[in-house]
């Protein structure tokens, strides 16, 4: 195992999680996290409640601008509506040689980390896991999944995605290199923006809404009408991984919600903008996508309704 010194920008549920199964793995890892989360970590340390196994600890943190760095890794688990404050706070604790390693959802960050930093700090990177904070800033993790794959966009070899293989071997969690990371990238967005869309639709896990006929239809036509809109920038996604992520969802476990729905429900703010939205601006004025639409404007609404609330309280 290489001992790496990592930065984890965001200590919720995804980087609570990661950031807390390196440290449990003997990585030098640190959390930059807002004056709130620093003084709860500071009280309770990093909790995980998992199937895979609980932990607690206590964790190192920074708030921006506190002296720190320059780090090994950067791995970014923000919101991507949190994405341009997160490249502010992250300017002094780059150095020439560190690795940006992104886990956010959809495909456009990317463009925006490249314009920001060197291209070539930049890695592809996504993580497969349902997790979510409770009340108390504990990470719960769902399932049994807890996948993070990684590897250079231009699918080489390179020594740095090696360096970061080794740091995570033995962790208790899939860290997985992949010469295809765009291609996984595109299949988790292609899936995400189906799952979030159909679930935040009908308000309800997703067993229930393949059971009836109608619903599972409608889920298959949002999946197409999304490949549709994500052709416009990557034409290589062919019918055969609309086909693998169809039945991706349909074999997922009944009670599962997506994230966007979990945060709907705690009144949280969304990602349509940038999941629903962007594919949308993708595709054009012009395309025809009633259920693509019909979704983001069900965001779109619950943004508003919510921004109304925070207004008046």
């Amino acid at each position: 195992m290489l001992l790496l010194r990592f930065l984890v920008v965001g200590a919720g549920a995804v980087g609570g999680y990661f950031g807390g199964r390196l440290m449990e793995n003997g990585q030098d890892v640190t959390f930059l996290v807002r004056p709130h989360r620093q003084k709860q970590l500071a009280k309770s340390g990093l909790v995980i409640h998992s199937s895979h196994g609980d932990f607690r600890s206590p964790v190192q943190t920074l708030t921006p601008g506190q002296q720190g760095g320059p780090f090994d890794v950067v791995l970014l688990a923000v919101k991507a509506y949190h994405l341009e404050q997160a490249i502010q706070d992250l300017i002094p604790y780059m150095g020439d040689d560190t690795v940006i390693l992104p886990l956010l959802n959809g495909m456009v960050h990317l463009d925006r980390l490249e314009e920001a930093f060197s291209p070539g700090q930049v890695l592809g990177g996504l993580c497969l896991i349902e997790a979510t904070l409770n009340g108390a800033g504990e990470v719960k993790h769902f399932g049994e999944r807890h996948h993070l794959f990684f590897g250079e966009r231009d699918g080489s070899e390179s020594v740095r995605v090696r360096r970061v293989e080794q740091a995570m071997e033995g962790a208790r969690f899939e860290g997985i290199k992949s010469g295809e990371i765009l291609r996984r990238m595109w299949e988790k967005y292609l899936f995400l923006a189906t799952f979030s869309g159909v679930t935040s639709l009908m308000n309800s896990s997703i067993g229930p809404i393949l059971e009836t006929g109608e619903g599972s239809s409608l889920t298959r036509r949002l999946l197409d009408e999304i490949a549709c809109a994500a052709r416009h920038r990557e034409p290589s996604l062919d019918d055969a991984l609309v086909k693998k992520v169809y039945e991706m969802i349909r074999f997922l476990e009944p009670s599962m919600k997506s994230s966007m729905l979990r945060d709907m429900e705690k009144g949280a703010p969304v990602e349509g903008e940038h999941l629903q939205g962007v594919l949308l601006r993708m595709a054009g004025k012009e395309a025809d996508l009633p259920l693509l639409s019909t979704v983001y404007n069900r965001l779109q609404i619950y943004e508003a309704n919510r921004q109304q609330e925070v207004t008046h309280s």
